[in-house]
């Protein structure tokens, strides 16, 4: 996995992340985006765009967002991959802990 999405963008789905992706591999789960751990092409557009600074390398992402790594594997387990998040949607698939993680104010 490339790329990961963790904490900071828990309930704020900017979305300037989706704009600059050239293979549309961000998809929207109901709490936050994550990135498709096949699909992602390693380029790093998304990286900078992100104002939450909430997108980090696989081997950048700090210990204490660790479980977001496998959180974005969880995401995806049965929805394979769909080849393009723009025709896919909102999906109600976060992981049990994401459900449950107290709202961010």
């Amino acid at each position: 996995m490339p790329y990961v999405i963790s904490e900071p963008c828990l309930d704020v789905l900017d979305k300037s992340c989706v704009e600059q992706c050239p293979v549309d591999c961000i998809y929207e789960g109901e709490r936050m985006l994550y990135i498709h751990p096949d699909e992602c092409i390693d380029c790093g557009a998304c990286e900078p765009a992100c104002p939450m600074e909430a997108i980090r390398h696989e081997s950048a992402v700090p210990p204490e967002w660790a479980d977001f790594i496998e959180a974005s594997h969880t995401f995806f387990d049965g929805l394979g991959s769909p080849r393009g998040a723009s025709e896919v949607g909102k999906v109600a698939n976060d992981p049990e802990w994401i459900k449950a993680a107290p709202k961010a104010t």
